[in-house]
C-alpha cells in the first residue's frame, strides 16, 4: 500500500507540474484545446490570470513534492495530508465552476491518495 501511494502522490506531482506549464506557457495553444467551451479570444485576454493558477498549481506539486524527502513518517502523512486536501478543494471548485472533468483529473486522484494515506497508518 506504501508503494501504491508513493506512486499515486508521484503522479499527482507530475500532474500538476503539468497543469503549471500549460497555465504559464501553453494557455493559448494548450488551454484552448482543454477548454473548448470557452472562446478563443478569451484565451490572449486571460493569459496573466492563467500564469497566476498555474503558479498556484506549482506550489501544490512543490509542496506534495516536499513530503517524499521528510523522513519522519508522522510529519511526511500530515503535510501530505494538508497539501493533498488542499488539491481535492481546487478539484472541487474548479469541477464545479469551470469544467467537470477537473474533478475527475485533480480531485479525484487527491482523494485515492487520502484514502491510501488513511489506510497505511
Amino acid at each position: 500500500m506504501e508503494l501504491a501511494l508513493v506512486i499515486l502522490k508521484a503522479i499527482i506531482v507530475i500532474e500538476h507540474l503539468y497543469i503549471l506549464w500549460f497555465e504559464m506557457f501553453a494557455w493559448e495553444t494548450i488551454g484552448k484545446q482543454t477548454f473548448k467551451s470557452l472562446p478563443a479570444d478569451l484565451f490572449p485576454k486571460t493569459k496573466g490570470l492563467a500564469a497566476n493558477q498555474g503558479l498556484y498549481n506549482g506550489f501544490l506539486a512543490a509542496g506534495l513534492a516536499w513530503t517524499f524527502f521528510i523522513e519522519n513518517s508522522y510529519w511526511q502523512h500530515n503535510i501530505s495530508i494538508f497539501f493533498l486536501l488542499c488539491i481535492v478543494v481546487a478539484g472541487i471548485y474548479g469541477g464545479l465552476t469551470a469544467a467537470k472533468k477537473i474533478f475527475f483529473v485533480q480531485a479525484l486522484p487527491a482523494i485515492l491518495a487520502l484514502i491510501l494515506i488513511f489506510i497505511t497508518q
